[in-house]
């Protein structure tokens, strides 16, 4: 069985937790965000605490517990938002494949309970190493900010297809 391990995200674990929704926070922010798009029912934004370079978390606008209370149409711009997230990181970073997930419920490993989300993870061969075996330490070769100007910009590309 293959594991992914995240030892750097402690400080996250460990850290005092917001008590208001970061991804309703996301839409009414003025400074920056790392918000990609936003869709009628959905909104794509990079995690600041990632498990690898080029993670995304999609939401649905409306805060909503799990993917159980849905509406039809936000689960459909969800589920687009989700393929136009994946087509970007395509674009962009050319992963050899993705982990997708969905945790609900802090038992299932969520660290935000209140707003459901899907995790985009894009994996490369070799993408784990001896770093965070050996020295508790994961190397993300790329910034945030330079992550989200490209994203942005290829989304901004996309649009005028």
């Amino acid at each position: 069985m293959d594991k992914l391990w995240a030892p750097w995200r402690t400080e996250y674990i460990k850290s005092k937790k917001q008590k208001k929704c970061i991804f309703c926070q996301a839409l009414t922010r003025r400074r920056r965000n790392y918000v990609i798009f936003k869709t009628k029912h959905a909104i794509a934004i990079l995690n600041i605490f990632p498990y690898n370079n080029g993670h995304i978390m999609l939401a649905p606008i409306r805060h909503i517990r799990d993917f159980m209370g849905l509406r039809e149409v936000e689960a459909l711009d969800l589920f687009k938002a989700l393929n136009r997230a994946t087509d970007l990181l395509e674009k962009v970073l050319k992963p050899d494949g993705y982990n997708i997930g969905i945790n609900i419920s802090k038992s299932a490993g969520a660290g935000i309970t209140g707003h459901m989300h899907i995790h985009i993870l894009p994996r490369w061969m070799g993408d784990t190493n001896f770093m965070p075996t050996l020295y508790n330490t994961k190397i993300i070769s790329q910034s945030l900010d330079e992550l989200y100007r490209l994203l942005k910009l290829k989304y901004a590309e996309s649009k005028t297809d």
